[in-house]
């Protein structure tokens, strides 16, 4: 698989990330979505030291994965039963005609 290198910026601090073509955008707006993740941070906290700064951030983020992970299991199963109630309107109804 091709592989692209791009510079991203993150607090300041240029990086070049390598990663499979194609994905361009994705990498992007994933390092977008850090970097604000990271100032809102720093704005917000005592925080100065760029290793704790990065690590309140991966934690916010991964907080965020994980209730999304969890709420994303909540509608699967409500999803599941709202199917299965339909499957059982539907056969009852077909046994009426």
């Amino acid at each position: 698989m091709d592989k692209t290198t791009i510079s991203v910026e993150i607090l300041g601090h240029d990086f070049k990330i390598s990663f499979p073509a194609g994905h361009e955008s994705d990498l992007r707006e994933a390092a977008d979505y850090l970097n604000r993740q990271m100032l809102e941070i720093k704005s917000k906290s005592k925080a100065t030291n760029l290793e704790k700064i990065t690590v309140l951030a991966a934690l916010n983020i991964t907080h965020e994965l994980l209730a999304s992970v969890k709420n994303n299991g909540r509608q699967e199963q409500k999803i599941k039963q709202l199917t299965e109630q339909l499957e059982q309107v539907l056969a009852d109804k077909s046994d009426l005609i």
